[in-house]
């Protein structure tokens, strides 16, 4: 077992509220500051910046080979596309989604995976229970239920290969994956990888070897081979929420932590960053890669 200490590389003294959903593209680090209401930017030095705010919370976020980014409106579940002619609705997911988005990513046809958690993760008063959701929404923006009974369904991969999807339950503690059908639905459900139930699997993002990093919500990022087999732990100071790995030979494993993640907590007493550490092993190519 290996591990490694991350360092910060922006604190919050640039203003981070709740950061996640990171992605490398043409040597920058995009993510979206989720209770911040805005998709920001930051390079390996540290430079932080606000690429563009956003008029509703984010659930799902992703980075097209043109550039153009996909953003979902959690609560009001609708899919929207901004690139350079402006900001466009996508695909309104309001008559399949029932609850609230929570990650996204596309795939090599044009289409994006999104997932619905199931519960109104913001009420303490709501039990979890095992109702999420994964909405698949073709180039034409035509969107359908690819799959359902997740239990808390957040990060999600496509391999480069276009063959499998992996999305991780949280409350299941594993990673989940499906075969992909030629139309974008998913076939041949399997445990990708079960976890002991302190690991609690969020972001997640996919090696050259085919390992997937894991961000646990502890302090503890894992690097997992099919199976559950870990290797590699990555620890911060803080829990991780999101995770990617970019830089200039993609070994820079980005991590977005926070204490907390409630919206009422981190506007009070914010304390997200970006921390990152080295691994010897690259991030697979996807046609994301610009």
């Amino acid at each position: 077992m290996h591990f490694t200490s991350a360092k910060t590389l922006v604190d919050v003294q640039g203003g981070l509220k709740f950061a996640r959903n990171p992605h490398w593209i043409d040597r920058e680090l995009l993510f979206v500051d989720a209770h911040d209401r805005s998709i920001k930017s930051a390079d390996v030095g540290g430079d932080l910046k606000i690429v563009t705010r956003l008029p509703f919370l984010p659930g799902g976020f992703d980075v097209l080979h043109d550039g153009g980014l996909l953003v979902g409106d959690a609560w009001r579940r609708k899919i929207y596309k901004y690139d350079a002619a402006g900001k466009t609705q996508l695909a309104d997911l309001s008559s399949v989604a029932r609850i609230c988005l929570s990650d996204g990513v596309h795939d090599g046809r044009g289409g994006m995976y999104v997932d619905d958690v199931g519960f109104d993760y913001l009420d303490p008063t709501v039990d979890p229970v095992p109702g999420g959701l994964i909405v698949y929404v073709n180039s034409q923006g035509e969107s359908s239920v690819v799959a359902g009974d997740l239990f808390s369904p957040h990060g999600m991969i496509v391999t480069p290969d276009n063959s499998t999807l992996i999305v991780a339950e949280t409350l299941r503690h594993r990673l989940t994956a499906f075969g992909i059908e030629q139309d974008g639905s998913l076939q041949n459900r399997r445990v990708w990888a079960q976890f002991q139930d302190d690991v609690r699997p969020d972001g997640i993002c996919l090696d050259l070897e085919g390992a997937v990093w894991v961000a646990g919500k502890s302090p503890t990022a894992l690097r997992v081979c099919e199976g559950g087999k870990i290797d590699h732990q990555v620890v911060s100071e803080r829990s991780i929420f999101g995770i990617t790995l970019g830089g200039p030979e993609k070994k820079h494993l980005f991590l977005c932590t926070s204490v907390a993640s409630d919206p009422v907590i981190t506007h009070r007493h914010p304390d997200a960053t970006i921390d990152v550490a080295e691994v010897e092993i690259p991030g697979a190519c996807t046609d994301a890669d610009i």
